[in-house]
């Protein structure tokens, strides 16, 4: 049964506000997002045909927005809503509590929310305060799949904007493949020579995966 033939009290938005998003289905949720659906298929059968595209919701999740606009029935504007919705949903679990980094496996997990299920690389900056205190993770730059671009210069200046006197940098290589490139290396050593150069302490370099991480050097 198609959208409009529902009852208005059945309809997804009206079920969700009387009795919560846990009454509806994934395919239901992502049609509240899509918003509407194509002519002879409404917003639900577009959401099941999205989902089986990619083989499951959490793989529909992790579809680039360049990728999703391709699939049948999605254009720019939806691709864009799509994507915005599981990146709050992200961002949603990072939390808000302060955390101090002492070593390598603390700066995995502050940076890991930030790299998760990215289909393609990111590079974060985790600024901290003297006392290894979390102050922000900024986003920097987004690279392909199989490359990223850090660059000191704005890494440093990122630090210096918000008050860090510590920092540690990390990216993800959506390949699984956990050892550091010969760009990664080349970075690392210059990401060392310009934090002393202002005055500032680097705690180390991380290369993520889904499942595990490596440091840098």
């Amino acid at each position: 049964m198609r959208v409009k033939d529902l009852a208005e009290g059945d309809r997804p938005r009206e079920r969700l506000l009387r009795l919560g998003v846990e009454a509806l289905s994934e395919r239901e949720l992502l049609a509240l997002v899509l918003g509407a659906g194509l002519p002879g298929r409404d917003a639900i059968e577009l959401a099941a045909v999205l989902i089986d595209a990619r083989g499951g919701l959490a793989a529909l999740a992790r579809t680039d927005p360049h990728v999703l606009k391709t699939l049948p029935g999605v254009g720019p504007a939806k691709a864009a809503r799509v994507a915005a919705a599981f990146e709050l949903a992200r961002r949603a679990t990072r939390g808000t509590e302060r955390r101090t980094i002492c070593g390598s496996a603390d700066l995995a997990a502050v940076a890991a929310p930030f790299l998760c299920g990215l289909r393609h690389e990111r590079v974060v900056v985790v600024a901290c305060d003297g006392n290894g205190g979390v102050l922000r993770v900024v986003p920097l730059t987004e690279g392909a799949a199989d490359r990223s671009l850090i660059p000191v210069r704005d890494v440093l200046s990122t630090v210096l904007a918000v008050g860090g006197v510590r920092f540690g940098v990390a990216h993800n290589h959506p390949s699984g493949r956990l050892e550091p490139s010969a760009a990664d290396i080349q970075v690392t050593r210059l990401l060392c020579e310009g934090a002393e150069t202002v005055g500032l302490r680097f705690i180390g370099h991380l290369v993520l995966t889904e499942t595990d991480w490596a440091r840098v050097l």
